[in-house]
C-alpha cells in the first residue's frame, strides 16, 4: 500500500526530540513537588530516552547519517556501542525507513526484523514487515502459505498492540495521534485482505472483502486506491457486479491514466460497466 508511512514517521521521527531528559531536571524538583501536576500523558509506550549525554550525542549522530546503507552502519555501531540503549530502536526505525523510500524490500524486513528483537510488540514495525512480506509474496513462491501465515500473524498482533504500544511524544495532538493509529489499523486490515484477496476462492473473497472495508473505513480521510479497486475486484469475483461497480468507480476517481493504479481501476471499471449493462437488458 503506497501512502508511504507519512503520519507514522512524523510521529516517530518527532520522538527523538524527547530522547534525552532536559538538564535542568534536577535543578527543578523541588519546585515542581510545589506546582500543579502536568497534564497525564497520552495513552502508549514512553517515547525512548538517553541516559547520557554521550549517548544522545552518538545517536544523534548516528540520525544525521544519509542513505541507507549509512544509516544501517550508524545503527549496528551504535547498537553495539550502547547496548542496552533505549535508542537503538529509534536508529533501526529510521533505517526500515530508509530502506523503504529506496524501494528495498529484503532490507526493509530485514531492519522491521531488528526493530521486533528489541519490541515484539512495536506497531510500526509489525505493520511494515506485513504489508512488505505480502506484497512480495508471489503464487510461485514455494514458501508463500508460510509468508502469508506470518504477515496475517504480524498484522493481527500491530491491531492488538496499536492502542497500548505506540511510542506517543508528550504534547502530541490527540488528532495526529488519531491519525497515525488510522493510519496503522488501515494499513494492517489491508494486508490481511489483501492475503485473503490473493488466496482467490469464493471464501477468502468473503474474508477480502471484510477486511478492506474495515481498512478504508480506518482512514477515511485517506482511503488507498489500490484497497478500494481490490474491493471492487472481490466484489466483482463475488458477482455483486453493481457494488463492484460503485467500488471502481471510486478507485478511478482517486487515481490517474497511466499510473499502476489508474490503469487497472480503468479496466475493472469498463468491465463492471459491460456487465451491469448487459444485466438490464
Amino acid at each position: 500500500m503506497k501512502r508511504s508511512g507519512i503520519f507514522v514517521a512524523a510521529l516517530a521521527f518527532a520522538s527523538m526530540y524527547f530522547a534525552l531528559p532536559s538538564p535542568a531536571q534536577d535543578q527543578k524538583k523541588d519546585a515542581q513537588a510545589t506546582t500543579p501536576a502536568a497534564p497525564a500523558p497520552p495513552p502508549g509506550k514512553r517515547p525512548p530516552q538517553a541516559k547520557t549525554q554521550p549517548e544522545f550525542d552518538a545517536y544523534q549522530a548516528g540520525m544525521a547519517s544519509i542513505g541507507p546503507t549509512a544509516i544501517e552502519k550508524a545503527a549496528d555501531d551504535f547498537a553495539q556501542k550502547f547496548v542496552d540503549s533505549e535508542l537503538r530502536i529509534l536508529l533501526y526505525k529510521q533505517a526500515l525507513r530508509c530502506n523503504q523510500n529506496a524501494n528495498n524490500p529484503g532490507k526493509t524486513i530485514e531492519m522491521g526484523r531488528k526493530v521486533l528483537a528489541l519490541d515484539g510488540d512495536d506497531p510500526e514495525a509489525l505493520v511494515d514487515v506485513a504489508q512488505v512480506l505480502v506484497e512480495r509474496t508471489r503464487d510461485t513462491d514455494l514458501d508463500k502459505d508460510q509468508r502469508y501465515a506470518e504477515a496475517q500473524k504480524l498484522a493481527e498482533k500491530a491491531l492488538q498492540t496499536v492502542d497500548t504500544d505506540l511510542a506517543v511524544p508528550a504534547g502530541t495532538p490527540q488528532e495526529k495521534i488519531d491519525q497515525v493509529k488510522g493510519f496503522l489499523r488501515s494499513s494492517a486490515y489491508n494486508t490481511i485482505g489483501t492475503i485473503y484477496f490473493n488466496k482467490d476462492t469464493k471464501e477468502n473473497y468473503v474474508k477480502a472483502e471484510e477486511n478492506l472495508r474495515k481498512s478504508i473505513d480506518a482512514l477515511p480521510s485517506q482511503p488507498d486506491p489500490v484497497s478500494v479497486l481490490r474491493l471492487a475486484i472481490t466484489l466483482d469475483k463475488q458477482g455483486r457486479y453493481t457494488d463492484a461497480l460503485a467500488e471502481a468507480n471510486k478507485a478511478v476517481q482517486m487515481t490517474k491514466e497511466g499510473t499502476p493504479v489508474g490503469d487497472p481501476a480503468r479496466r475493472e471499471q469498463s468491465r463492471l460497466q459491460k456487465l451491469t449493462a448487459d444485466s438490464i437488458k
